[in-house]
């Protein structure tokens, strides 16, 4: 007879359940609110005015004690959790010993660390190199500039719905102008949008939807001045639209054989959000580039390009780095991220939270005609909500009831994001430590929005 050793249950210092004890925002919430009109700009907008104060596992608690569970995770940062353990510690550990240096100056082992991990769990068994950097949008630029460097080429080649940033090249590589571009022009050239695959509203099967691309691709740009096709392999503010089966593959059979460089932006959709550790991988990618941000260091600022090896290595010294990229306490929190997937087998809880979560909406699906689609993969789920009776004909977007859900589930103390090009997608981001019994009492707080619309 083989003993069997049980995984023990997570501790957390904050319970995880919703707690409401003051109105929304509360008191505290509202100074702080005012306080920040003063000195923050306007730009800087928030989703909802209250300000928390801890957080742990899948909660939040605010400055008035309210607890909310998040199904954002600050936009799928904190993925392994609010304040895992591992990343505190390893955090904390290295705050000790080095906080900077400047790795092109004088460098340290964590970095490098962090490179060899990227160099295994990014999709492929090839030679890769990595350079790590602050932000998703810095991945982005960095992305394009090696990609342009490589091939000798000047255009970029970007999906219609996709979302990269808010940096000069990255908003002009956004399909969505308002907010985030409207007034900031000029922007920079040499980009181009393409036709995506988008199931639900297209229609189209996935060699259809890559048929019009290329097409598109080699009639407005070229081939042969055409540098990279940056994609989401699960699109993130567009929708968590999941592309039809064979779409990404053909795009990147067409980039390799035309010397095209294929840039998988897995800032959103990676580090285990989907039940792998990059989303490429359910659709049978191996992208020459990979992008990483977001989750990779459990909420402190880091993100990197990873990438084929000659490529990488087509920028000249000094060509790639900054001041803070890489930084050893953002690369020593990164290291324990990946230990934490692989140790708690979080691959294993995305795919829990998908069996709990998809079903569930899909019942709902059933008793409301204005949710037009249920899509996504992992802890990566969305519904796409669509005027009544619409569902079948026209998908007229309603973005005004998402907006009424996600107000009235945070007043019962449930944070959602919306997303897409109309704003009328609802997302499910939560960290992998939010239980069932959470989804499912986030699942009813969404069943009761509705009927009252």
């Amino acid at each position: 007879m083989t003993d069997t050793v049980s995984t023990p249950a997570p501790v957390y210092s904050v319970p995880q359940e919703r707690r409401i004890v003051t109105a929304i925002p509360g008191p505290k919430s509202q100074e702080l609110h005012e306080r920040r009109l003063a000195v923050v700009p306007t730009g800087v907008s928030s989703a909802l005015p209250i300000y928390i104060a801890r957080a742990n596992g899948a909660v939040l608690v605010d400055v008035d004690g309210n607890q909310f569970v998040d199904f954002g995770a600050g936009i799928g940062v904190t993925t392994v959790g609010h304040t895992e353990t591992a990343v505190v510690e390893a955090a904390a550990g290295q705050l000790q010993d080095v906080i900077h240096t400047l790795f092109t100056i004088t460098p340290y082992e964590e970095y490098v660390r962090v490179a060899e991990l990227l160099a295994q769990y990014t999709p492929g068994d090839h030679a890769k190199k990595s350079v790590l950097v602050n932000s998703g949008a810095e991945a982005v630029e960095n992305g394009v500039k090696i990609a342009r460097k490589f091939t000798g080429r000047r255009a970029v080649a970007v999906l219609d719905h996709a979302y990269h940033g808010r940096t000069n090249l990255t908003m002009a590589m956004n399909y969505k102008a308002m907010p985030y571009a409207t007034g900031f022009g000029p922007f920079a050239g040499d980009v181009y949008h393409v036709p995506n695959s988008y199931p639900y509203r297209d229609g189209l099967s996935g060699p259809e939807a890559a048929a019009r691309t290329i097409a598109y691709l080699e009639k407005v740009i070229g081939a042969s001045d055409l540098a990279c096709l940056v994609a989401e392999p699960i699109q993130g503010e567009g929708g968590f639209i999941v592309p039809a089966e064979g779409y990404l593959a053909a795009l990147q059979d067409w980039c390799t054989a035309n010397g095209v460089v294929f840039i998988a932006d897995e800032i959103q959709s990676g580090m285990a959000r989907t039940g792998a550790f990059y989303a490429s991988e359910h659709f049978g990618l191996v992208p020459d580039l990979v992008l990483s941000a977001k989750g990779i260091a459990g909420g402190l600022p880091l993100a990197a390009v990873t990438g084929r090896a000659e490529i990488m290595d087509s920028a000249q010294p000094g060509g790639l780095g900054g001041t803070f990229g890489g930084n050893p306490v953002a690369a020593a929190a990164a290291v324990a991220v990946f230990e934490t997937i692989e140790r708690n087998d979080l691959l294993a809880e995305a795919e829990r939270i998908e069996r709990a979560l998809k079903p569930a909406l899909l019942e709902l699906q059933e008793k409301y005609d204005i949710i037009g689609d249920v899509r996504g993969i992992g802890a990566m789920i969305a519904i796409e909500l669509v005027k009544p009776g619409t569902a079948q004909t026209t998908k007229e977007p309603n973005p005004d009831a998402v907006n009424r859900i996600i107000a009235s589930a945070a007043q019962q103390g449930i944070l959602f994001l919306n997303a897409g090009t109309w704003g009328n997608v609802l997302r499910f981001l939560p960290s992998l430590a939010v239980s069932d019994e959470l989804i499912a009492d986030a699942v009813s707080v969404i069943d009761d929005a509705i009927a009252a619309l």
